[in-house]
């Protein structure tokens, strides 16, 4: 079996355990009418940053927590909080304080009992390795099991959130930089 097919066979296997309901319970956050803030650190950090421009693609006002315009989070807005291991203190001391004021709260790790996934509204459990839990296997170094999964599963939520929103391709396309 080639390299490719293994890494293949590891990701499959992890979207394969992934909750329908569990992303059924995470969209039904993400309305129009919300702010949506976005949060990660290294690695997930850049996976969710992919999460949050293609929600901008389909029509969302979105923020990415740590950037120079990203606004003060309020009572009312959505925040999604990712974090493999669900105990990165830069992911979940933010997620802990935005909770406190009124933020719902998406999380999306490995850790279903985790710190971040208590703290949730809605949790969406991806069961990749991360660098702080070896309890999947995986041929791959420190997290990018999780990664790469979490990224196939935000892009998954992205989906349905504009499949529910009818919002096309080619709207999509009408957002996308034109600046390259």
């Amino acid at each position: 079996m080639s390299l490719l097919n293994e890494i293949m066979d590891e990701i499959n296997s992890v979207i394969g355990q992934v909750s329908d309901d569990q992303l059924n319970n995470a969209e039904k956050l993400i309305t129009k009418d919300k702010r949506i803030f976005i949060l990660g650190a290294g690695r997930s950090g850049l996976m969710a940053k992919g999460f949050a421009m293609r929600l901008m693609h389909i029509g969302y006002t979105v923020f990415v927590i740590g950037e120079t315009i990203t606004p003060s989070i309020a009572k009312g807005d959505v925040l999604v909080s990712v974090s493999g291991s669900g105990t990165t203190k830069s992911v979940l001391e933010p997620t802990e304080s935005a909770k406190k004021i009124g933020v719902k709260v998406i999380g999306l790790t490995s850790n279903g009992t985790s710190p971040l996934a208590q703290v949730s509204d809605a949790v969406i459990v991806v069961p990749g390795a991360t660098k702080a839990d070896d309890s999947v296997k995986s041929i791959q170094l420190l997290s990018t099991l999780f990664d790469q999964s979490v990224h196939i599963t935000m892009d998954a939520l992205v989906l349905k959130v504009s499949r529910r929103d009818n919002v096309s391709n080619d709207q999509a396309k009408a957002t996308h930089s034109n600046m390259e």
